[in-house]
C-alpha cells in the first residue's frame, strides 16, 4: 500500500473548521471539513465517508489544497476551448464587414453569416460555425439586420397610395341576442 500524500503543515484541523465556518461555498465547506478529519488523525477512508466521495477524490482535494490552500477547494469555471479567432482575425473581419463585399470578387452583393464563414475559411483556413461567427459579430457590436426587399422599379409614392388611411368602423355586436334558439 502506498504512503498517503501529507497535508500542508501550515494549517491544522481547528484552522480549517474556522475557515469552513466563514465560507459561503457549500462544496468548499464540505471539502475543508473532510480534510479537517485527516488533520485530526482520522483515516482518509473516514474523510471520504464524511465528504460523501471516494478515496481518489479525497486525494485530489489534498493535492489542490497543498497547491493552492483553502482557495484551491473552490470549484473553478472550466476553461473551455480557446477562441478560434484571434484579435488579428477579428480586425480583418471588422474591415471586411465595414467595406462590404465586392460582387465580382466575393460573388455576393451583401454579407450573410455563411458567406463570412466561407471568407474566414478561404482567408485563414479556420473553420467557424455560423453560431460562433454570429456570437463574435455581436461581441464586436454588429447586429444582424436585413432591409425589407423592394423592387427596383417601384415608384416612390406607390406604397403610400395603397395604404389604408381611413378610420376603421367597428360595429357593436348585438348584446343579448342568442344565436342558438332555446327550444
Amino acid at each position: 500500500m502506498r504512503k498517503p500524500i501529507p497535508l500542508r503543515p501550515d494549517y491544522d484541523a481547528a484552522g480549517l473548521r474556522r475557515i469552513a465556518r466563514e465560507s459561503e461555498d457549500a462544496d468548499q465547506v464540505r471539502r475543508l471539513l473532510a480534510l479537517a478529519v485527516v488533520y485530526d488523525g482520522g483515516r482518509r477512508t473516514l474523510a471520504a465517508e464524511f465528504g460523501g466521495v471516494t478515496l481518489q477524490i479525497v486525494r485530489d482535494w489534498v493535492l489542490r489544497f497543498n497547491a493552492h490552500g483553502p482557495a484551491g477547494l473552490i470549484d473553478r469555471k472550466a476553461p473551455g476551448q480557446p477562441p478560434r479567432l484571434s484579435d488579428e482575425h477579428r480586425a480583418a473581419l471588422v474591415a471586411m464587414v465595414e467595406n462590404g463585399p465586392i460582387p465580382a470578387v466575393h460573388g455576393v452583393v451583401r454579407w450573410r453569416i455563411i458567406d463570412l464563414c466561407q471568407w474566414v475559411w478561404e482567408e485563414y483556413a479556420i473553420s467557424v460555425s455560423k453560431q460562433t461567427l454570429s456570437r463574435e459579430l455581436r461581441a464586436l457590436g454588429y447586429r444582424k439586420l436585413s432591409a425589407r426587399p423592394r423592387h427596383h422599379t417601384q415608384a416612390a409614392g406607390a406604397v403610400e397610395a395603397f395604404k389604408k388611411t381611413g378610420l376603421r368602423q367597428w360595429r357593436r355586436s348585438r348584446a343579448g341576442v342568442v344565436s342558438i334558439s332555446a327550444t
